[in-house]
């Protein structure tokens, strides 16, 4: 099973639209995460029709129309892998312990906010990704998102994408 993994996407505040390789990605895999900071719902609408399977939750620049449609928190069981997405995990000191208390059920956490990509396994083996941002760098060198495989219950081929600059 093919997996992209974005966040932080902020269309059409920081970009007009995501960047043509990133759209590229959704449409050949078999399931996209958004982990929020959509800001709009044309984007949703959009990766909802060009995706075969979305899972998406609201972040804090999201508004009430997001709000509406998304959750705080998916879960979801995909080939046997336990995954739950959220935007927000708190500062980055402890996060791997506080994230294995708030999801002791789960193999993988997805998660955005901070623009930075991330990639770390929680003692009791959590891992917790992070895909950055394909529209807003901040200070990271490049816009980034992720693609993953999943085989029967194992995630592999973790692999971050560089966009180029716009």
């Amino acid at each position: 099973m093919r997996l992209v993994l974005t966040a932080d996407t902020h269309v059409p505040k920081r970009a007009r639209d995501l960047p043509g390789p990133l759209w590229a990605a959704i449409e050949a895999a078999d399931v996209v995460v958004h982990a929020g900071d959509w800001v709009d719902e044309a984007l949703l609408d959009s990766m909802t029709a060009r995706s075969r399977r979305l899972i998406g939750v609201c972040g804090n620049n999201d508004g009430p129309a997001l709000r509406a449609r998304l959750p705080e928190v998916a879960r979801v069981e995909l080939d046997g892998l336990r995954v739950a997405v959220v935007h927000e995990t708190g500062p980055r000191t402890g996060r791997e312990k506080r994230c294995a208390a708030r999801f002791p059920d789960v193999d993988l956490l997805v998660f955005g906010h901070s623009h930075i990509p991330w990639d770390t396994e929680a003692p009791g083996g959590l891992r917790l990704l992070n895909p950055g941002s394909p529209t807003d760098r901040r200070s990271q060198p490049h816009a980034t998102y992720l693609t993953a495989e999943i085989n029967e219950g194992a995630l592999t081929e973790v692999r971050r994408h560089h966009l180029p600059r716009p």
